[in-house]
């Protein structure tokens, strides 16, 4: 029986054997959060002071203390993201579904490039204070997730093709050995929006209120 490489140099193997992959993924994102910063510039004034006024009502309420309870935050992010990345996670599996799984990526960088720039554009450098603590502190976890997440769908997709339209050889893993790899993927994907779900619930309303203070002064 052949014995397995140690976990490190399996995952360096995998970064290796799949770069341009991960390449392709993290440009696409990219072009995600330039794409949603652009939307910013694009919108007209009303549009602009319509959005501020909602923001405005949430910082109030961050400052008075009225907002969801951690637990129900926590329960919210983390479900909202796991869904997310379950779809993702379906959709390498169906392997029809690699496009889908892009436009999903493209949309999160879009989301996470229209949520800094409206913030930077409406308050400057008091908005990039309020998104650093914010938006950033969870998504360190949950970019490299969804990242992860969409190029190992795509690389499990090609090589469920490969199975399919390759004549049988050696060098091809069994279909099983790959989908209990997948599997081990997406729980620690799990793990990993666990953990950004917890700092998001627990510790950036924290951090979110004092800056409000400051962005209110």
């Amino acid at each position: 029986m052949r014995k397995q490489p140690p976990i490190s140099e399996m995952m360096k193997m995998h970064l290796k054997d799949h770069s341009s992959i991960y390449l392709f993924v993290f440009v696409l994102f990219l072009m995600g959060v330039i794409f949603g910063a652009i939307i910013v510039n694009s919108m007209n004034l009303s549009q602009k002071e319509d959005l501020f006024y909602y923001l405005n009502r949430f910082f109030g309420q961050v400052a008075e203390g009225k907002v969801a309870s951690s637990a129900d935050m926590f329960h919210q992010s983390f479900f909202h993201n796991l869904k997310y990345l379950g779809l993702m996670w379906i959709l390498g599996v169906s392997i029809i579904g690699l496009p889908v799984i892009l436009v999903m990526l493209f949309i999160k960088g879009i989301v996470v490039g229209f949520t800094v720039g409206f913030l930077v554009n409406q308050l400057g450098l008091k908005g990039f204070l309020l998104s650093f603590v914010t938006v950033l502190p969870q998504n360190v976890l949950l970019i490299p997730a969804f990242i992860i997440m969409c190029s190992v769908a795509i690389a499990f997709s090609l090589k469920i093709i490969k199975q399919l339209f390759v004549k049988k050889s050696n060098s091809l893993e069994a279909p099983f050995t790959l989908f209990m790899r997948y599997v081990i993927v997406f729980l620690f994907i799990g793990v990993m929006a666990i953990a950004a779900s917890g700092f998001e619930a627990y510790a950036s309303p924290f951090l979110m209120k004092n800056i409000v203070e400051l962005v209110s002064k």
